[in-house]
């Protein structure tokens, strides 16, 4: 019998009203709109896609920030929209967040002690002063602040914006959690500390069982911390996963024709290859309103590709291409 995952979406949807349209009919932002998946105990999944295709909406809602209008999210099996008041404290400190940008993340009014000590207070995990330094200067070292002697007392602008997004990952673990949403964790960093961040959260995830869901635009950091952590990678466009499967699989045989485009765009260090490689043109370079996101395929109005009796009327369903491989495309369904 297989383990049950520690979170699961069935068909998550998030439609954001944005404003009256003629004879007062309300629109949507069909942020989030029928994505599912399930994350195991120690598990990564790496979502994957443009800005504004939905990837942080699938974060914030996972964690609680954002309900859902309508599917499920599952925590160890039961929908956090029924939990008992303990399991849902558990599901509250089962499931933390690593925000985007580590310098509006931190209270700038508050020392790195007071910022790391409010959760160990909160969840009762020390009881004494004494406890609380210990516990605090153990989390600083352990996310390689060191000494933490010298951080304990400063204030987040005294630090880099490396050293501010260690704190936010060192606050995140410090409650023990099943599974940690790190929202694009790297973007703001300097480039040169990027791999230090990703093998940091990788170390913890080997010390702690730690589960991931890592959102990024960058599929390189995603092959870097999915591949390297045995995930899987799923590629989002307008609000749903379009192709999702192990990372090295999703790399070197990429199925859906969006994400040859994304992988098409990456670039390469060999300036040789880099001369010969043929970028994949699209049929528009413009990305449809999620306010009015396209019939059938939505990926149809730019897709090189496109079956012109099929794709604009019919909406392609995720199936299974390869062994845990899945994608949504009607040119398989052809095949």
């Amino acid at each position: 019998m297989s383990e049950t995952p520690v979170i699961e979406a069935k068909d998550l949807k998030v439609y954001f009203p944005v404003r009256k349209g003629i004879f007062g009919k309300t629109l949507y932002v069909k942020a989030v709109d029928g994505v599912s998946f399930k994350i195991p105990r120690g598990g990564i999944l790496t979502l994957v896609g443009e800005s504004g295709c939905g990837k942080t909406t699938v974060g914030k809602t996972i964690t609680g920030l954002i309900k859902p209008t309508s599917g499920q999210i599952l925590f160890h099996g039961k929908d956090i929209r029924k939990l008992t008041k303990e399991e849902y404290l558990r599901y509250r400190r089962g499931v933390q967040i690593v925000h985007q940008d580590p310098y509006s993340a931190l209270n700038p009014t508050k020392t790195i002690f007071h910022i790391l000590s409010s959760p160990l207070k909160r969840w009762k995990l020390a009881k004494t002063r004494k406890e609380l330094l210990d516990k605090v200067t153990y989390l600083l070292e352990l996310v390689g602040l060191k000494p933490a002697s010298d951080f304990l007392y400063k204030y987040p602008h005294q630090l880099s914006g490396g050293q501010r997004q260690r704190v936010v990952v060192a606050r995140a673990i410090s409650v023990n959690p099943e599974l940690i949403v790190a929202d694009e964790p790297i973007t703001m960093i300097d480039v040169s500390l990027r791999i230090g961040i990703l093998d940091l959260l990788l170390d913890l995830r080997q010390r702690f069982g730690t589960a991931y869901l890592f959102i990024t635009h960058d599929f390189g950091a995603a092959r870097y911390f999915a591949a390297k952590g045995g995930g899987l990678i799923a590629v989002m466009y307008l609000g749903k996963i379009v192709e999702i499967g192990p990372a090295e699989d999703i790399i070197q045989n990429p199925q859906h024709p969006y994400t040859k485009v994304l992988l098409s765009a990456v670039p390469v260090p060999d300036p040789e290859i880099s001369r010969k490689k043929k970028p994949i043109k699209l049929r528009s370079l413009d990305i449809p309103s999620p306010l009015n996101p396209p019939s059938g395929c939505k990926f149809h109005t730019r897709c090189p590709f496109i079956i012109e009796d099929k794709c604009p009327y019919q909406e392609p369903e995720l199936v299974e291409v390869r062994p845990n491989h899945y994608v949504a495309c009607h040119l398989l369904a052809k095949k």
